[in-house]
């Protein structure tokens, strides 16, 4: 299996990306994932351009979370991809 990061880890980059603190960085992850599951809640899917679609499949009793990766996550991984740009 792939190394993993955990939640600290991807809030310290995000930091570093948007060139703020880990505090906030880390409220912005913890408000993604609350809104991320109060939308699945409400039985709707995310589509996020550049990375992909989550939804939920309901399969007769029971439901399954499905994530369709971007173009360029395709491309990144030698998935079938029609992405031309910067991996």
């Amino acid at each position: 299996m792939a190394e993993r990061i955990d939640k600290a880890e991807f809030a310290r980059r995000l930091a570093i990306h948007m060139n703020t603190d880990e505090a906030t960085a880390a409220r912005w992850v913890d408000g993604f994932i609350e809104t991320a599951y109060d939308t699945f809640k409400g039985g709707e899917g995310i589509t996020l351009q550049g990375l992909g679609g989550f939804y939920l499949e309901h399969k007769r009793d029971t439901w399954a979370f499905k994530f369709n990766p971007a173009q360029r996550l395709r491309a990144l991984f030698g998935g079938s991809s029609t992405y031309q740009g910067k991996l």
